[in-house]
């Protein structure tokens, strides 16, 4: 009964996040952006004027995904006037066969190629390919190329105009959903961190699914600063971006906070099976600050309804009685524990201070982020010349898609030709919407494509067979189109079902014969999709452990950089620089980067995951170090810190020493190997940071915080340097022994 409840629960917060997400709120603007020019166009009966327009609009949208306004319009604008340029071309392409397929081919690749300046290119780059393939189409063939280019321009800047006024009505719609998201991300991430204290979950599961929480919030990360640095700059200094900004900043805290629990969970399962109500003050706090999290994202944009609660407090308080009415000395136990309930009592700080900001304090006790400050954390695009000149060559990803993606449009175009297909442009839209440049995308897409067409397909026919009301398939084609667009990056299999009812219905309204209709575009898209996974699989295939090894270099380069200004805090004390807060938020994409590449792989052929037992380990290995360095770093940050000693610094340059090495076998540099071994440092460990530290006569007596302070700290960096140096030698050893 509690499991179908719970069911019920989380099935209407999905449908509540799906209705305030801005996924959906973009889909409603398309929706009205594709309607109101064809009613207009019905009632001055210039229907085909309207089509065109409303055409201009679609090709425009892609491009209008969340981030800072000017970024927004300006690809707005480019996807517009690429869409008319090519929409000009494309209608002088009814030319001879012979010529049309090397212009296709040709056209085909120089579009796709634009992708290479990133995802917003590469969504601009869609549009163009977009309006290519519905130059094909026998939509608008009574007007002038010149004529159907203009209309389509003005389709683009009518969405450019209701995107304007959406933001203008709704400015802080995009800060609130992706804010809030990331609330509930890291309250998930929190709770997955609790269920993995406790001995007898599944772990292996359990550390796959926090990966994946840590992939999407890195993402969503770099959403939320370009919305909320961009606007800084943009409009000046703002209350409400400010305070948002600094929520934003606990939360990226949080993250790293989170990641800093101790890796080693053999110590705590022993030590936790001791004490097992330990076990669960320690877990019931992680789930009181999860609950916390979910409550504040629920009520970001009504904060006086958030009620006060004090769950929180009373399971931290339990976990301090539990470390500090401990009778057994200065052991390594309870050490640990000490460090474990420091950290937990941050987060509980960062909740804290969450809520104050959104209390509404007065002006003069907020602590606001300098624009010029914020600037540095922006990841900017490369949009010079030379990166289309460096990567004109195959052993570019990019070049490489753009390639198949040609020559796989002239193939299926051919297909359509020779079998009399009735739309041969299905096929090249079936095409350019499922092809990826890596063979595991292509595939799902493939295969969600297909099944969501035939679902599709099934529930036309039914509905058809049910009504002959060519007003509720007018209703129908438009709300599916609504809801189509706004499943694309949810669930594309839903989404693909919806588009293929949108375009039954359409037809549906211009011709009685219907279930043709539904016959062609099932046949076209099963053909498309064959095409794109055979081309995928057989023309120039970017298999992921071709790229893996750059994104090796730049994940260890990033946690490389990360360490030496960790080094560099504990040397020199003093505020937290820019370029420490810089290097961990490369540190922390190029991690969520790599995950990434590895679940691609997964979803190759057996035959080409080569080492994929190899690759996991080393990914694990960079998980735990990064792991280990947020670890490290949150207590040096946190603590007041005794000088840096001279073996810390031998130590942690060994370290950095090793990831040097990594690099270089990775850049497959000739490497001299001259390091010793690390047992011949355990003497560096004990002199500095052993358990030969002992309380003077003094702090004996006064029972000196002084001195218990510098046991924790003496055992926390011991406790994180022999784990990173043991980390940093194995890196090495697993990469000369992997193939790529």
């Amino acid at each position: 009964m509690k499991n179908s409840e719970n069911i019920v629960k989380e099935s209407l917060k999905d449908l509540s996040e799906y209705f305030s997400s801005t996924d959906f709120s973009r889909a409603i603007l398309l929706g009205i952006a594709l309607t109101v020019p064809i009613l207009l166009g019905i009632k001055f009966n210039v229907l085909s004027i309207g089509i065109t327009i409303t055409i201009g609009a679609m090709l425009a949208s892609p491009s209008d995904i969340s981030g800072s306004i000017r970024h927004k319009i300006t690809g707005l604008l480019l996807a517009t006037l690429l869409a008319m340029l090519v929409s000009f071309i494309g209608g002088y392409l009814h030319l001879s066969l012979w010529f049309l397929f090397p212009i296709l081919g040709i056209l085909m690749f120089f579009i796709s190629y634009i992708s290479i300046y990133g995802f917003r290119a590469s969504l601009i780059s869609f549009s163009g390919l977009l309006a290519l393939v519905l130059s094909f189409s026998n939509v608008s063939v009574d007007m002038q190329p010149y004529e159907r280019s203009l209309l389509i321009g003005i389709g683009g800047l009518w969405y450019v105009g209701l995107s304007l006024l959406r933001q203008y009505i709704f400015p802080k719609a995009a800060t609130e959903y992706y804010l809030s998201k990331t609330l509930r991300l890291t309250a998930d991430y929190l709770h997955t961190r609790g269920e993995l204290v406790v001995e007898n979950n599944d772990r292996s599961e359990l550390l796959k699914q926090l990966l994946n929480t840590q992939t999407e919030l890195t993402s969503i990360h770099e959403t939320l600063r370009d919305i909320l640095i961009s606007s800084r700059a943009g409009s000046g200094k703002s209350d409400y971006e400010g305070k948002r900004m600094l929520i934003f900043v606990q939360l990226v805290d949080m993250l790293e906070l989170a990641m800093a629990n101790p890796v080693n969970y053999s110590k705590t399962d022993a030590l936790f099976k001791k004490k097992p109500q330990q076990l669960a003050d320690f877990q019931g706090l992680l789930f009181a600050m999860s609950d916390r999290l979910r409550v504040i994202s629920n009520f970001l944009s009504k904060p006086k309804r958030l009620r006060k609660n004090h769950s929180i407090e009373s399971f931290l308080q339990r976990v301090k009685d539990d470390v500090f009415a401990s009778e057994d000395g200065y052991t390594d136990d309870l050490l640990m524990l000490r460090n474990l309930y420091k950290y937990q009592k941050e987060q509980v700080k960062k909740i804290e201070k969450i809520e104050w900001l959104l209390g509404n304090p007065d002006r003069q006790q907020i602590p606001f982020i300098k624009s010029e400050n914020a600037k540095r954390f922006l990841t900017k695009q490369n949009y010079d010349f030379e990166i289309l000149v460096e990567n004109f060559n195959l052993r570019s990803t990019i070049f490489k898609h753009s390639l198949r993606l040609a020559t796989m449009t002239m193939i299926g175009y051919a297909v359509g030709i020779v079998f009399a297909v009735q739309n041969p442009y299905w096929i090249l839209l079936t095409l350019i919407v499922i092809m990826r440049p890596t063979f595991g995308l292509t595939k799902t897409r493939s295969k969600e494509r297909t099944i969501g067409t035939l679902i599709g397909g099934a529930l036309a026919v039914a509905i058809v067979l049910i009504t002959k009301n060519t007003t509720v398939y007018g209703i129908l084609a438009i709300t599916s189109l609504v809801i189509a667009f706004s499943m694309v990056q949810r669930n594309y299999k839903a989404s693909a079902t919806f588009i293929t009812l949108s375009v039954v219905f359409i037809y549906a309204l211009l011709s009685p014969d219907v279930f043709n209709v539904i016959q062609f575009r099932v046949t076209d898209t099963i053909i498309g999709a064959g095409l794109a996974t055979l081309g995928n699989l057989l023309l120039w295939p970017a298999w992921e452990i071709h790229s893996l090894q750059n994104t090796l270099v730049e994940t260890v380069k990033a946690n490389r950089i990360y360490l030496q200004e960790i080094i560099a805090f504990y040397n020199n004390k003093g505020d937290v620089s820019d370029d420490y807060k810089v290097a961990r938020k490369k540190a922390f994409l190029e991690m969520s980067d790599l995950s990434s590449a590895f679940q691609r792989m997964t979803q190759e052929p057996k035959s080409r995951r080569k080492n994929i037992d190899k690759i996991y380990e080393i990914a694990m290995l960079n998980h735990t170090f990064l792991a280990s360095l947020a670890s490290l770093s949150t207590y040096i940050i946190n603590n007041p810190t005794t000088p840096a000693s001279e073996n810390f610094n031998t130590i942690a340059s060994r370290i950095v020493q090793n990831l040097l090495l990594a690099e270089s076998i990775l850049e497959s540099k000739t490497v001299s190997e001259t390091l010793e071994d690390s047992h011949n440092l355990e003497d560096l460990f004990e002199a500095t940071f052993g358990n030969n530290l002992k309380p003077t006569e003094v702090e004996k007596i006064q029972k000196s915080a002084a001195f218990v302070s510098k046991l924790e700290e003496a055992h926390l960096v011991r406790e994180q340097l022999k784990w990173l140096l043991t980390m940093s030698e194995k890196i090495p050893k697993v990469l000369k022994a992997t193939t790529f």
